[in-house]
C-alpha cells in the first residue's frame, strides 16, 4: 500500500510497504559544475524503515523533467554508491544533485528494495520540485 503527503511545498513523503521516502531540495546559487550555465539542485533524502521486515535498497529510477518538459530517465544501482540495508526502525540519509538547463523542474521516481526471503518491491518516491 502506498501512502503519500506532502510535508510542504515541493517536498515529497511517500510510504510504500513500510519503507518511508521523504525528500526536498534546494538551488545552489554559486556552484564549480562543469557547465556554469546549468542550475544546480542539491536534494536530500531520509530512507526510513517503518515496517516489520529488513529491507535492502538495490537500485533507484529518477524521472527527472525540466520546466520545458523535456524528460530524462536515470537508473542506476545503489544511491551514491552505497546499498543501505535497514532493519525496522532504521534510517539512511544521503544528499545528491540534478543539474537542469531551466531554472525548474520536477523529480519522481522509485527505490527497488529486495527482503531477506529475496521479494523485491519498488518504494516510491513522490513528486519534488527543483526549484
Amino acid at each position: 500500500m502506498t501512502e503519500t503527503k506532502d510535508v510542504r511545498p515541493g517536498h515529497s513523503d511517500v510510504t510504500t510497504e513500510g519503507i518511508r521516502v521523504r525528500v526536498g531540495a534546494k538551488r545552489v546559487e554559486e556552484h564549480n559544475f562543469p557547465d556554469p550555465s546549468k542550475n544546480i539542485f542539491i536534494y536530500q533524502v531520509v530512507i526510513e524503515n517503518l515496517g516489520e521486515e529488513w529491507a535492502q535498497l538495490e537500485s533507484r529510477r529518477w524521472c527527472i523533467i525540466d520546466a520545458d518538459g523535456d524528460q530524462e530517465i536515470v537508473e542506476g544501482p545503489g544511491v551514491v554508491g552505497e546499498y543501505p540495508a535497514l532493519e525496522p526502525g532504521e534510517s539512511h540519509t544521503y544528499q545528491s544533485f540534478c543539474p537542469l538547463d531551466t531554472d525548474w523542474g520536477s523529480m519522481e521516481g522509485h527505490f527497488t528494495f529486495c527482503r531477506r526471503d529475496g521479494r523485491r518491491f519498488d518504494a516510491e518516491v513522490g513528486r519534488f520540485f527543483l526549484a
